[in-house]
């Protein structure tokens, strides 16, 4: 990947002209059968620039009241595009509750944000949505006339999981972001997908968010050397995953709790102090919310490490 970045052609990405930046979102677009991609510094600017493209000031859109547009990305549609959130229950499958989401469009009404967009999630803490649940919010889109969006900066995740094609899962959608760092292990960028319409309105508002960047072809030269190389080793962060659940399920005092993919979320049953800072000590870097964590596995991480990673939490537990 760094030999990639080293050798890599570069223009001017702000008048359009890196060709590594193009080639990369060309591959992406077609990956995913969309018509065009903008590349993007984050995941959490990606999903604001879809919004932004979708919605105007005073629209709503449906989210997930877990979803990470909604908590994890700083309210940026609220503060920057004065677009209400309107939150949907999610189910235990990590899908949104349709019914509520019809129940939560607004009529068509002065007093009302206009509802304008319906966002997913895939994959979310690790579960997947699969062809029919992400087909089920097509539907309601299409009957209450709402844009359509995913949030899949895990979507290569879910498309080894199912088994599918990554265009698979975007086929619904008509914006589809993908982080490119995470399990494909580039250092930084996104990528959204959409129309040669939405795509042209979002990178309007990149400009605006300054996320417009120079000879940028450095780093996309990574992001496609991800994308061709490192989606289908992703089954091995997945067996990792199941190994790691296993072996810590072993472990008296911890309940754990395996997705679909990648991650593992892990609960103490009693509290232990600095049991973060104990397990850097020896090598292995998690974050916990008291006596909870979330375990998410990577290419960094291989299969002789699992043993290590039960090991050291058994004894610090012990502790």
């Amino acid at each position: 990947m760094r030999q990639a970045m080293a050798g890599a052609e570069v223009g001017d990405d702000v008048f359009g002209d890196d060709p590594t930046v193009q080639r990369l979102e060309r591959l992406v677009a077609d990956l995913l059968g969309k018509q065009a991609a903008v590349f993007v510094s984050s995941g959490t600017q990606s999903n604001l620039c879809a919004l932004l493209a979708h919605c105007q000031r005073g629209d709503e859109y449906l989210v997930g009241d877990h979803a990470h547009t909604y908590m994890y990305e700083g309210g940026g549609a609220a503060v920057l595009g004065s677009i209400q959130p309107q939150t949907v229950p999610m189910l235990d499958s990590g899908m949104l509750d349709l019914d509520a989401a019809r129940a939560s469009i607004k009529p068509d009404d002065a007093h009302f944000a206009r509802t304008r967009l319906l966002c997913l999630e895939n994959t979310t803490d690790g579960k997947v949505l699969d062809l029919q649940q992400l087909q089920s919010g097509r539907d309601l889109a299409d009957e209450h006339n709402l844009g359509y969006h995913l949030d899949g900066a895990r979507l290569w995740n879910a498309s080894v999981a199912l088994e599918v094609a990554p265009g698979e899962i975007a086929t619904p959608f008509d914006t589809v972001s993908v982080c490119l760092s995470k399990g494909l292990g580039a250092p930084v960028g996104s990528v959204l997908c959409g129309s040669h319409e939405l795509i042209s309105e979002a990178r309007k508002w990149r400009k605006m968010l300054g996320g417009a960047m120079r000879q940028v072809g450095l780093i996309a030269a990574a992001g496609e050397h991800a994308i061709n190389n490192h989606i289908e080793r992703l089954v091995d962060d997945h067996r990792n995953a199941e190994a790691l659940a296993q072996g810590l399920s072993e472990i008296d005092g911890l309940q754990v709790d395996a997705q679909d993919t990648n991650m593992v979320f892990v609960h103490t049953m009693a509290a232990h102090s600095d049991l973060e800072r104990r397990l850097v000590a020896r090598g292995i870097m998690t974050r916990w919310s008291g006596t909870n964590t979330r375990m998410v596995l990577h290419l960094d991480v291989n299969e002789a490490d699992i043993q290590t990673i039960v090991t050291a939490v058994a004894e610090e537990l012990k502790a």
